[in-house]
């Protein structure tokens, strides 16, 4: 298992279009992927663009991403190409 910390950075926190791109990215892999806001624990699974959206992230939170599976590397370093760029 791979776990690791982002900052929202984007304006409008996880919205519509950064959550459909990492929605997108999880499931074309074969891991599970966990989003856990720090703030109070909450968790959802980042294969549900519902469930990210209900964490109603804004900019300057933290989230642990957790991934677990055979393909949890290449699932990592795409979660932190996105998290990058937004």
């Amino acid at each position: 298992m791979i776990q690791f910390e982002v900052i929202i950075k984007a304006e409008g926190g996880l919205h519509a279009r950064p959550a459909a791109l990492l929605v997108n990215c999880v499931a074309q892999s074969q891991s599970k992927v966990f989003l856990i806001r720090k703030q109070d624990q909450k968790r959802v699974d980042a294969r549900s663009i519902l469930g990210i959206m209900t964490l109603g992230t804004v900019q300057g939170d933290q989230l642990l991403i957790e991934i677990d599976g055979p393909d949890e590397a290449q699932v990592s370093e795409a979660i932190r190409e996105l998290f990058e760029e937004s």
